[in-house]
């Protein structure tokens, strides 16, 4: 269940509290009258079932009073109570299954945003895959996939693509666009020092065997970046993060990345290639199956963009 708090102006108190009247899967309305500073007004807040959190955030961005006030919602992990589990059961569907549109539009925007700690990950998880390939290490490969902060944007541009939210598919593209290059041209450029010490050749490349997968693109590869993206998108909407560790160890992207930079640099043009194309596959594969899951599984009402501002 989640925990909703409205702070609005002593006006919309009434209509407020007429909202969450009307919706079978509210519980626990409690109004703080005066509580609030800025603006000059009350605290409302209530249990409400994720079923309802559509309909019920709707009707309150219907009265302006995310503009005129604050809208929040928290997830409540634990919560003992009867009369919020009959609110729960009399909402309609099932709280797996309840997709908060609001929620899932929040996270994809935090999460592909181009920032310096975003940098920072990509290319880190860059140039431990460039050093898992020049070792032949399955393991470092597999722990590059994990640091990977990729599947944000991509989660967000599927988001953008479903809402036709134009500002978070801008968001998301300029975190890919941005970033890739970045954190391959710091790996070229380590690889090029490498190479200048001698630590590095054309050999080191050919040799690999146990990570080869990575430039061994196909229609595979896009089946496999199709499965993962849906269970990425997945865990995303239901609030099971601990797929998406699962996630990252299916998909090449940021492995792909690495070995690209890497190849080119020390002359293998043709690896170099299909690492690139394995790293394109895996993005638009990913991409699609969000889509996908955010418009074919069952999600209760959409947001009308709207009522999304």
């Amino acid at each position: 269940m989640l925990d909703l708090r409205v702070i609005v102006p002593g006006d919309l108190r009434d209509a407020v509290l007429g909202v969450l009247r009307r919706q079978v899967g509210v519980a626990h309305i409690l109004v703080h009258r005066g509580a609030a500073i800025d603006p000059d007004g009350d605290e409302i807040s209530a249990v409400i079932a994720r079923e309802s959190a559509n309909d019920v955030i709707k009707e309150l961005k219907a009265l302006d009073a995310q503009h005129r006030g604050a809208i929040t919602l928290t997830v409540l992990d634990t919560v003992l109570s009867s009369t919020a589990h009959e609110a729960e059961d009399r909402a309609e569907g099932d709280p797996a299954d309840a997709l908060v549109w609001d929620e899932l539009i929040t996270r994809t925007r935090e999460e592909s945003t181009l920032s310096v700690t975003f940098l920072m990950f990509l290319t880190l998880a860059c140039l431990l895959a460039a050093i898992g390939v020049v070792t032949d290490s399955m393991v470092t490969v597999v722990g590059a996939m994990v640091l990977g902060p990729e599947f944000g944007p991509l989660a967000a541009l599927s988001v953008a693509i479903t809402q036709r939210r134009g500002e978070l598919a801008r968001r998301a593209l300029v975190a890919l666009l941005v970033g890739f290059p970045i954190a391959m041209a710091i790996t070229a450029l380590l690889t090029l020092a490498g190479e200048a010490v001698g630590w590095l050749s054309l050999d080191t490349v050919r040799k690999v065997h146990e990570v080869d997968f990575i430039f061994q693109v196909g229609p595979v590869s896009f089946v496999v970046a199709l499965l993962a993206g849906a269970a990425g998108m997945l865990s995303l909407v239901s609030a099971k993060s601990s797929a998406l560790v699962g996630v990252f160890i299916s998909v090449t992207t940021v492995p792909a990345a690495g070995f690209a930079a890497v190849a080119a640099v020390l002359g293998d043009w043709d690896v170099a290639a299909k690492s690139a194309a394995q790293l394109g596959v895996n993005l638009v594969g990913i991409v699609v199956a969000g889509v996908l899951v955010l418009v074919l599984r069952p999600r209760g009402n959409p947001i009308p963009r709207a009522a999304q501002t």
